[in-house]
C-alpha cells in the first residue's frame, strides 16, 4: 500500500483539482482530505456520508452569570481578552479567543466558571464514485486541527487495510503548519504542486525543507506553467538543483473551473483533452515509483 499526500506551499496552487484528477485515475484507493480547516475536495467527489465521529478540538470555558457575582477577577486576568462585559453588564466568554486554559475557572472563587470539552467538529467516513473518502469538518478558529489529520489518516489506514487498497491519496493542506506536519509525518511520498510565481516558489520552498526534515521522497508538478514561462524555467533550475524530479508541467486551463462547476475531476470532464492525458502520465509516474 503506497501513501501519496498530494501538498502545495500556498493556497491557491491547484492541489485540490489535482488530487480530484488523482483520485478519479487511482485504482482500488482511500482517499483522505487533510485540508481540515478548509476542506473543499467533498465539492467534486461528492461523499455520501456513511459515518459521523465527533472530534474534541479543545476546552472551552462557560460564566454561568445567575450564579455570577460580578467580582471582575476572571476578566482581568484573562491573557488573551476572551471575557468581556455583555450588554447585561456581565462577564462573558468569546468562544472564538478562548484558549480553555482554565485559569478563569481555577480563579472564580464562586465557581460560576466551568470548562467543558469543544465537541463542535466532526470527521466522516464516506463512499465516493471512486472509493471511500475519510473527511472531516472544523470551524473557524478550532483547535487542534493537527491532530484531527492524524486521527483522520490512521481511519484512512485501517480502511485501506480492510479493502485491501493499493493507494492512499491525500489531499493535503497548503503551508507549513501543523495540519501540513501531520499530513507529511510516515507518508509514502509528496507530490508538491507549485505555481510559477514568486510566492509560490518561496513558499514551496519552505514546504520542501519541512518535508527533508521528514527525509519523505519528493515529486513537483509545476501548475499553470504557461503564465509565466521565464519564472517558469526558475522554478525547474530550483528543482533541478535540489534533485526534485519535475514529473510534469500543466497550463493553465478554464476546463478546471469548467469541470468544477459540474462537480467533476477534469479527467472526467474531458478524458480526451491534452491536460486529461498529462494527469494520466504523471500519475503512472508517481504510482510507479
Amino acid at each position: 500500500m503506497k501513501e501519496i499526500t498530494i501538498l502545495s506551499g500556498k493556497g491557491g496552487a491547484g492541489k485540490t483539482s489535482i488530487a480530484a484528477a488523482l483520485a478519479s485515475l487511482a485504482p482500488n484507493a482511500v482517499f483522505c482530505d487533510n485540508d481540515v480547516d478548509a476542506a473543499d475536495l467533498h465539492l467534486i467527489l461528492k461523499p455520501d456520508i456513511k459515518e459521523t465521529h465527533p472530534f474534541d478540538s479543545g476546552s472551552l470555558a462557560f460564566i454561568h452569570q445567575e450564579e455570577c457575582t460580578n467580582c471582575g477577577i476572571c476578566k482581568e486576568a484573562c491573557r488573551f481578552e476572551a471575557i468581556f462585559t455583555n450588554n447585561a453588564g456581565y462577564p462573558e466568554v468569546n468562544p472564538y479567543q478562548c484558549e480553555g486554559c482554565r485559569l478563569c475557572e481555577r480563579l472564580c472563587q464562586v465557581g460560576a466558571i466551568r470548562t467543558t470539552q469543544n465537541l463542535n467538529n466532526q470527521w466522516f467516513v464516506s463512499n465516493t464514485r471512486f472509493g471511500t473518502m475519510v473527511h472531516a469538518k472544523m470551524g473557524p478558529g478550532e483547535e487542534n486541527s493537527g491532530k484531527l489529520v492524524t486521527r483522520i489518516r490512521e481511519k484512512a489506514k485501517e480502511l485501506a487495510r480492510e479493502n485491501k487498497a493499493m493507494f492512499i491519496i491525500n489531499d493535503g493542506p497548503p503551508g507549513i503548519g501543523c495540519t501540513a506536519i501531520s499530513s507529511i509525518t510516515g507518508t509514502s511520498s509528496v507530490l508538491l504542486v507549485i505555481e510559477p510565481t514568486v510566492s509560490g516558489l518561496h513558499d514551496a520552498k519552505r514546504l520542501v525543507k519541512l518535508v527533508n526534515s521528514f527525509q519523505v521522497p519528493i515529486y513537483a508538478i509545476i501548475n499553470k506553467h504557461d503564465i509565466n514561462t521565464e519564472f517558469t524555467a526558475t522554478v525547474e533550475h530550483y528543482l533541478n538543483n535540489n534533485n526534485i524530479p519535475l514529473i510534469g508541467k500543466i497550463p493553465f486551463s478554464e476546463l478546471f473551473v469548467e469541470s468544477m462547476l459540474h462537480e467533476k475531476s477534469l479527467v472526467e470532464y474531458a478524458p480526451d483533452h491534452p491536460i486529461s492525458l498529462n494527469l494520466k502520465t504523471i500519475w503512472e509516474k508517481i504510482s510507479d515509483n
